[in-house]
Order: C-alpha cells, then structure tokens, then sequence
C-alpha cells in the first residue's frame, strides 16, 4: 500500500509539473505563440492572458473528463469547443466586469482562448482519456507553464522597451529604452531567445522535434549502412 500510495502521488507530480518544465505548451511545444506575441508588451498582460487561459484549461479538462463516457466519439470535437466556449464567456464576462482595462488591453485575445490549441489539445489528448483529479492536475500545470512564460517574455520586453516593469520604474532615468522590443520583431527575438535556452538547458526527458526526425526514424540510411558495416 505504502509503495502504491507513493507512485500515486509521484504520477500526480509528474503530471502537475510536465506542464511547467518538461512540455512547457509555449517554450518546448511552441505553442499559443499567437497571444504570447501580441499580448506580452507588459508583464501584467502576460499574467492576466495566462491565468484567464488557466483557468479555462482547468474547468473544461474537469468537464470533459467528467462527460467523456458520454460524448461520442463523432462530436467529441464539437462538442470539447461548446465546453470550452462556455468557460471563455464566463471568464470574460468576469474580467470585464472586474478587471476592465485588462480586458481592454487584451482585447480579441481573450475570445480566442476558444481555439487556443493548447486547451483544445489538452482537452482531445488528455481529458478525454484520463480521471477528474488527473486531468485537473494537467490543466493546472499546462495553465501555470503558459502563465510563467507569458510573464517571463511580458516582463523582458517591458523592462528593456519601455524602461518599466509591473508599473514601477526599472530602468535609471536619462538611460535610453529600446521601442523595437515592443513591436512585433523585438517580441519574435525575445521569444527565440527563451525557445533556445529552453533549449540549451532542458528539463530532464525533454524531447525536441529532432528527436522525432530521421535521426530516430528505423528507416535511416545512416543506421543501415552502420547495421552493415556491423554484420
């Protein structure tokens, strides 16, 4: 019992944090990088796009898992995008009367979490397929992984384009900020920067799309011509 209780817990871990380190949806996945571009101009924008996304990323894995003994296998998609629409409006609905000018500053964004295949894809590979608890560790943990990067790139970009960070001065004063940060170019640099050193020191058991390539594939010359030479 002892040992099967601490594999429980170790799996629960896992699951919580492969959202933040290991398959980080924004920095080893790449992706939802649609809003992490347009939104990260301040940090404060990068918290409130990722917690509103969390939070709708908990609730449907929650329903879907709950439904999907129930939902055919025919209109899962459909039906996975009604739950998930239904958690957008609310959330919406809440930031715009709770918190107007981060609705305003986010703007078209928080409507599109709709089809922000990082809900959807959690919803269709992982929801439908596992328990309640599990799946609401899953969507936690892809939430805070995507919040972390949304504020960690919102965060880069405010202090060096505009000289401020969450609303208090970061830079001296007379020391010349760099504007390009807060166009789109300045976001897709700073974006490339944080993949690579996503990167260059990974979690452990991080896979990169290279290790879905050829390299890994049985039908590679290379390892023909090795299995040869060996024979």
């Amino acid at each position: 019992m002892n040992n099967s209780a601490k594999n429980n817990r170790t799996k629960k871990s896992a699951v919580l944090l492969n959202g933040i380190l290991k398959e980080n949806p924004v920095l080893v996945l790449l992706l939802g990088t649609c809003p992490t571009l347009a939104v990260t101009t301040q940090a404060v924008n990068g918290i409130g796009m990722g917690l509103a996304t969390m939070v709708v990323l908990l609730c449907s894995n929650v329903v879907i898992s709950m439904l999907k003994s129930v939902i055919s296998d025919r209109v899962r998609i459909p039906c996975f995008i009604v739950v998930i629409a239904g958690f957008v409006t609310i959330v919406g609905m809440v930031m715009e009367a709770y918190v107007p000018s981060l609705y305003a500053a986010l703007g078209l964004f928080i409507p599109l979490i709709v089809v922000n295949c990082i809900v959807l894809g959690r919803a269709e590979m992982f929801a439908s397929k596992n328990g309640v608890f599990i799946s609401a560790l899953d969507g936690l943990g892809m939430g805070i992984g995507f919040t972390a990067a949304l504020f960690i790139m919102g965060s880069v970009r405010e202090m060096l384009g505009s000289g401020s960070w969450m609303g208090m001065q970061f830079l001296p004063e007379g020391v010349p900020t760099m504007s390009v940060f807060l166009l789109a170019p300045g976001g897709f640099f700073v974006f490339g920067v944080l993949v690579a050193l996503a990167r260059k020191i990974p979690a452990k058991g991080v896979r990169f799309k290279k290790d879905f390539g050829c390299e890994g594939c049985g039908d590679n010359d290379n390892d023909k011509v090795k299995e040869s030479g060996r024979s």
